[in-house]
């Protein structure tokens, strides 16, 4: 489902995030959630897979013990909203996230440049152009908006 915004926006978030030794930065991992009923929310699949996750800073893993399907949550989940995905589809993953112990959602829309950072189902904070940083504080991260969204479409 990948454009030239979303996968912008992807690198960016992976590259920045990278920044902070305190977290694993992973892009489309798969989540492990066929021991978990999400069918509440919507979701009928048994793996689900955030644009971007963060986990606690952690060893290396081995090469030859790669791992496949997660079945430890993230920290925090962010979604890319793409052109072939509706607002829909990543409220119920919100909910999922949640119910699956994760800190913090982020929900990030290419076409306005803004990322909503939920702390909760209910509660979130609306970060934009008129903002300087994304401030997520269940994680106690701040990113520069400017540079999650430089885009470098000519």
């Amino acid at each position: 489902m990948g454009s030239w915004a979303h996968s912008s926006i992807q690198a960016a978030l992976a590259r920045l995030l990278g920044n902070d030794g305190r977290f694993n930065v992973l892009t489309e991992l798969n989540l492990d959630v066929s021991q978990v009923d999400l069918t509440q929310f919507g979701i009928h699949r048994d793996e689900i897979k955030p644009d971007v996750c963060l986990y606690a800073k952690k060893k290396r893993v081995e090469p030859t013990r790669d791992l496949i399907r997660m079945l430890e949550y993230p920290l925090t989940a962010i979604e890319i909203l793409s052109p072939e995905q509706n607002l829909s589809e990543l409220s119920a993953k919100l909910n999922a996230y949640f119910a699956l112990g994760v800190k913090s959602y982020w929900l990030v829309l290419p076409m306005n440049e803004s990322v909503t950072v939920y702390s909760s189902p209910t509660q979130f904070e609306l970060f934009g152009a008129k903002d300087s940083e994304v401030v997520d504080e269940a994680m106690d991260i701040r990113l520069p908006v400017k540079e999650i969204f430089d885009l470098y479409l000519d």
